[in-house]
Formats: structure tokens, C-alpha cells, sequence
């Protein structure tokens, strides 16, 4: 009896315990930058300082600023045809094409209905990922027509972070991990243990716990570990094979392998 309860808690545990993703650390350099949002696949930096959005690459440094939007919340790269800044304090979206010019403007205190925005990522073709605080909802919002091609179910705790690539949009909660298709359909839901940021890297999910990342594939619901010296983790992500971590003075590059 104790050799088949032995058994059973070996399978058990073997069914839980995850494999760590190792890491290498490939380089570290000095960067001023209030928040670094992302480096492309071709070393092209993009940062936050004093509310000024900045591109640097072998070609220069170019910049973007709407100082009379107050401050600058959020900025997504993903696609740097198209790049949004959040301005919450005025309700404001702004998308950029490469040169850092206006290509379009959201302000959502003036658009019909409106909508109380606190979180904000790219979609595909000519669409923003917006939250939308009064119906505590995701919605995909064109900005070419000002209208709303899909919103998700109402939520029922607060909204920690948003990201998303050009197929599906990935929601963190206090309580749990959704994840959404470009209908606003739920495909998946895993709950949070603790976790209050995260980053997409071809569909697999990136989290952070306090100083601790964990590896999460497209195609599964369990967590692996990211071994990492213990830094401090302002700002992460992945690009290709190669995992940035930025702790407000120092950007650390690491190879990551992941089958």
C-alpha cells in the first residue's frame, strides 16, 4: 500500500513539476530611460523620458511629445507602422507611423458613446485594444471609423495590464489570465497567482511575479520557471531569443532557449 501511495505521488508531482527555461547572459549597458518600452530585431530603442517618446537607432534619435496631454501612461511598439501612446489623464490615444508622425487621434471624451478608457494595446489593420472602464469590458475600437467591431464579456476585477499581437488580445486580472480572439471571444482563462505584469512573444506569455519571471507556452496552461539572477525588474521582454530586463540604470540581455 505505501509503495503504490509513493507511485501515485511520483506521478503526481512529475504531472506539476515544470522544467526551468535557462538563460545566458549575453551583455549588460548603461541606459538612461524613465521606461524602456522595446528594442525591435533591429536594435531600433524605444523609451520614455519626461514624457518625450523617443526612437533611437544607427540612424539617430527622433522624438514625439504632446506636453499639453499631461502624462505619458503607456506606449505599445508592436507595430512600428503604426505605434499608439496612451494618455489616461486626458482620455487620449495618439498612433505614430515609423517617422513619429500623427497618423490618426483618439480623444474619447468627444467620441460617441463614450467610453472611460484605462488600458490600451495594438490590433490588427486600422484597431486599438481599449478597456473600457464604465462596462468594465474589452473592446476592439476602429479608429478609421470610430466605431467598436467587438467587445468582450464584462469583467469582474480590476484590470493590471493588456497586451496583444494582430490575432488575439490577452487580459491580466487580479484574478485571473484571459485571453481573447479578434471577435472579443474568450479562448482561455488561467488564474493569477500573483502576477502584475506580462509581455507576448509569438503567442507565448512572459509573467512576472515580484522579481520573478515565468514562462508560459501558447500551446499550454502551465507555468515554468525563468532562471535569472535576482534583479530588479522595472521593465522586461522578449525579442527573437533574446530576453531584456531593465532595472531603471542597467539593461541586461539574455539568450533564452525555448522548445
Amino acid at each position: 500500500m505505501k509503495a503504490f501511495i509513493y507511485i501515485i505521488y511520483l506521478f503526481t508531482f512529475s504531472l506539476f513539476a515544470q522544467e526551468s527555461i535557462e538563460t545566458t547572459l549575453l551583455k549588460s549597458t548603461e541606459l538612461n530611460a524613465e521606461s524602456l518600452i522595446s528594442i525591435d530585431n533591429f536594435g531600433t530603442v524605444y523609451y520614455v523620458n519626461n514624457d518625450v517618446f523617443y526612437k533611437k537607432n544607427e540612424s539617430g534619435i527622433i522624438t514625439y511629445n504632446n506636453l499639453q496631454l499631461g502624462e505619458l501612461n503607456t506606449v505599445n511598439a508592436f507595430n512600428p507602422l503604426k505605434i499608439n501612446l496612451f494618455y489616461k489623464d486626458f482620455n487620449t490615444i495618439i498612433v505614430l507611423d515609423n517617422r513619429l508622425a500623427e497618423i490618426s487621434k483618439m480623444d474619447f471624451n468627444t467620441i460617441q458613446p463614450y467610453k472611460n478608457i484605462s488600458h490600451v494595446s495594438t490590433g490588427f489593420d486600422n484597431t486599438i485594444w481599449v478597456f473600457n472602464m464604465d462596462n468594465q469590458q474589452l473592446e476592439l475600437f476602429d479608429y478609421k471609423t470610430k466605431t467598436t467591431r467587438a467587445r468582450s464579456l464584462p469583467i469582474q476585477s480590476n484590470v493590471l495590464d493588456l497586451k496583444s499581437n494582430y490575432n488575439f488580445c490577452w487580459l491580466l486580472t487580479e484574478n485571473y489570465l484571459y485571453k481573447y480572439n479578434y471577435f472579443g471571444s474568450l479562448i482561455s482563462k488561467i488564474k493569477n497567482d500573483g502576477f502584475t505584469k506580462f509581455y507576448v512573444n509569438s503567442g507565448d506569455v512572459i509573467l512576472q511575479k515580484s522579481n520573478s519571471l515565468y514562462f508560459l507556452h501558447k500551446a499550454s496552461e502551465n507555468l515554468s520557471p525563468v532562471n535569472v539572477p535576482n534583479l530588479l525588474i522595472n521593465q522586461f521582454f522578449v525579442t527573437n531569443e533574446t530576453l531584456y530586463i531593465y532595472d531603471s540604470k542597467i539593461l541586461f540581455e539574455y539568450q533564452i532557449k525555448i522548445e
